[in-house]
């Protein structure tokens, strides 16, 4: 038992301590017993009482590592960001569109939501949220024709989706020196907190040219944590996606790679038709699905990640 690395542990450490001591006292009572013979069976009766409480406490410890895992593997919090990508204003709607789509069905699912970013990022708490949407992640992409298309022409937009989970323990440190650090009036609704105060925060991690930006606070300070709260969040999302792309070799249910570049799904407005391309699966009535109600695509997915099987209508092409 490695009792130094669980001191460093807050949830272990008492227990590692107690179990130090517990060896403490058995070390001293074999040598009491070893002096003095006419110990021995008054001293064995204690031994067994040691014996009983190394092993409860153990048994402890490995109940508190065991949930730590599940909960690093299945995290109860995740950042859920969505960005525009090609398509102009109609790749700005469909944004707007999958977002609140998510939306709804974190409060179908009663799931607690809070907005980061207005238009773009929201953490989601609950313990089933990141299962739910962790293959999520990658591009997706409409064809309709826009209400602004006069000669009926179907056009192709795209925005990029990331579940981020939210880990207790990460396995770097964010170095101060290596952030910096912009402050905006927020924008949008608000009142007259968001014309007046620049709370706005917007943190760029130099080394990574990452950006982000949290508004939906009303103070400076609570926008501030939000914003690095997301940016570990999206480092964390970035080493896991090398990884990801490192160990491709066992595909067998696997749901992509996680990377945001990779095209996932796509929504066929004029055929009322959603194909997921990964797992080759079709499902239609496209505007409840846009409503919230994507439990049928969540589930298909989940399954193919268990089996490795594949569904039987083959997806779109290129």
């Amino acid at each position: 038992m490695n009792l130094e690395e669980y001191k460093k542990n807050h949830k272990t450490a008492y227990l590692a301590e107690m179990y130090e001591k517990l060896l403490k006292d058995e070390a001293e009572l074999l040598s009491l017993m070893e002096k003095d013979p006419s110990m021995k069976e008054m001293g064995q009766a204690d031994l067994d009482l040691i014996k009983e409480q190394k092993k409860n406490t153990e048994e402890q410890i490995k109940t508190i590592i065991e949930s730590e895992k599940e909960a690093e593997e299945f995290p109860s919090e995740l950042i859920l960001e969505v960005r525009p990508g090609a398509g102009g204003t109609e790749a700005d709607i469909f944004a707007g569109e999958l977002l609140a789509m998510y939306r709804r069905y974190a409060e179908m699912k009663g799931w607690n939501i809070k907005v980061i970013e207005e238009g773009v990022t929201m953490e989601i708490r609950d313990k089933d949220a990141y299962e739910s949407l962790r293959y999520e992640t990658g591009v997706h992409r409409i064809q309709r024709v826009p209400e602004t298309e006069k000669m009926g022409r179907v056009h192709t937009s795209t925005a990029s989706v990331s579940i981020m989970p939210i880990r207790r323990k990460v396995k770097f440190e964010i170095n101060p020196a290596d952030l910096e650090m912009e402050f905006s009036r927020a924008g949008g609704k608000g009142g007259q907190n968001v014309n007046k105060v620049e709370s706005a925060v917007r943190l760029i991690h130099k080394p990574t040219g990452l950006a982000v930006r949290a508004t939906a606070e009303r103070s400076q300070g609570a926008n501030r944590e939000a914003a690095m709260m997301l940016l570990t969040a999206r480092l964390a999302a970035l080493e896991e996606e090398k990884l990801a792309k490192k160990f491709t070799a066992d595909r067998k249910g696997q749901v992509g790679t996680g990377d945001r570049s990779e095209k996932i799904r796509t929504y066929n407005v004029l055929q009322d038709r959603i194909t997921d391309h990964r797992i080759k699966r079709t499902w239609h009535n496209m505007e409840k699905i846009l409503a919230g109600n994507i439990d049928p695509i969540v589930e298909a997915i989940q399954e193919y990640k268990k089996t490795g099987i594949a569904g039987n209508e083959e997806a779109e092409g290129e």
